[in-house]
């Protein structure tokens, strides 16, 4: 798995399915991001069939096929939107183009499952409510840093269980490595990613949201920043904001473009997770200077102290609950209510954060 980079970041768990072969026939639109690789291993993981891909770009369409060479190489999208087969399309288009593929999709009967962030504006966040009450489809968001992160997953199974009591507070922060070469030129154009906050920062907040078991929350304060990418004057490589959930836990997260190259991975994602009975915290990604692999969870209660190393120990249980909510139409994967709360809070942050200059 590339380490590097976190464009290019797909996990890989074990296989876990939860339909036979032939029973959940899925497809790749739309290839810009290398999230789409990730979102691809977990539904195959959970027993779907990735049965076809398309990209108007060739070189992107060679390379995925050659990662799944069970995928047919569609000459347009609009076969696979008329393939009646197909259930899901996954994709991971420029963040601005997300919410009209996701339209399409659900016109010809799909749901949809983007990567984050879904929406770059309020009026798209509307567009999709309109189309899923509509349609009756699914909105569904590849919030990776919650539902692809061992770690990540099983402080949720132990907040569930109460092992820390009511949550009050979550502290997150989401470094990312630049590497700006590599990087396409939609990247660096405001119009088309929306922002640091609504961008990543999507990862944020809708972990605060899913931890403390908020259904709303008020952006009280936000910033961002160009501190050092004075040649992209278009990117933020820095943004923080503080919210109030409905529910009155606290929220404060930072998200950024800094990582140093000397790091042994793309960030040092971490989070805190306070409650009135104790904490916990996530070292996602690497526990820097003693282990450069991630998945670490610190917890501390009344019971005591304890760590625990969740590589390879947890899997990833949002997949197959989305393939089995898509078949049900129930929604133990994600509520879209959620998905879309999240998605809101993060462009209210972003619409509202003063320019640090």
């Amino acid at each position: 798995m590339q380490t590097k980079d976190g464009m290019n970041y797909a996990p890989q768990g074990k296989p876990n399915p939860v339909v036979a072969k032939g029973e959940f026939a899925f497809a790749a639109i739309a290839l810009d991001h290398g999230h789409i690789y990730g979102m691809c291993n977990g539904l195959i993981e959970a027993g779907a069939d990735l049965v076809a891909v398309y990209d108007p770009d060739p070189a992107k369409v060679e390379a995925f096929v050659k990662k799944f060479p069970q995928a047919k190489a569609a000459a347009s999208e609009e076969e696979i939107l008329n393939d009646p087969s197909i259930r899901l399309i996954a994709g991971a288009a420029v963040p601005s183009e997300r919410c009209a593929l996701g339209l399409r999709a659900m016109d010809h009967g799909k749901d949809y499952f983007t990567d984050k962030t879904p929406f770059t504006s309020l009026e798209q966040l509307e567009q999709a409510k309109a189309k899923v009450k509509e349609t009756g489809k699914k909105y569904m968001v590849y919030y990776s840093e919650r539902l692809h992160v061992e770690s990540a997953v099983f402080a949720g199974q132990l907040i569930e269980q109460g092992a820390i009591g009511r949550v009050v507070q979550v502290i997150g922060f989401g470094p990312h490595r630049l590497n700006a070469p590599s990087r396409p030129d939609w990247f660096f154009k405001f119009e088309n990613y929306g922002g640091i906050l609504c961008d990543i920062g999507s990862h944020q907040i809708e972990q605060f949201l899913f931890f403390t078991g908020a259904k709303d929350a008020k952006v009280v304060h936000s910033k961002v920043a160009n501190y050092k990418n004075k040649d992209y004057p278009e990117l933020e490589d820095f943004g923080d904001a503080t919210l109030v959930a409905d529910n009155g836990a606290t929220n404060y997260f930072r998200v950024d473009w800094l990582t140093p190259d000397g790091l042994g991975t793309w960030g040092d994602g971490r989070m805190t997770i306070l409650g009135t009975e104790g904490y916990i915290e996530i070292r996602k990604y690497i526990d820097i200077a003693r282990d450069p692999k991630g998945d670490h969870l610190y917890l501390v209660n009344q019971e005591g102290e304890k760590h625990f190393s969740l590589r390879g120990q947890v899997g990833f249980p949002f997949f197959g609950q989305l393939i089995l909510d898509c078949i049900n139409r129930t929604e133990n994967a994600m509520t879209q209510e959620h998905a879309f709360k999240a998605a809101e809070l993060c462009i209210q942050a972003q619409v509202q954060a003063v320019r640090v200059e």
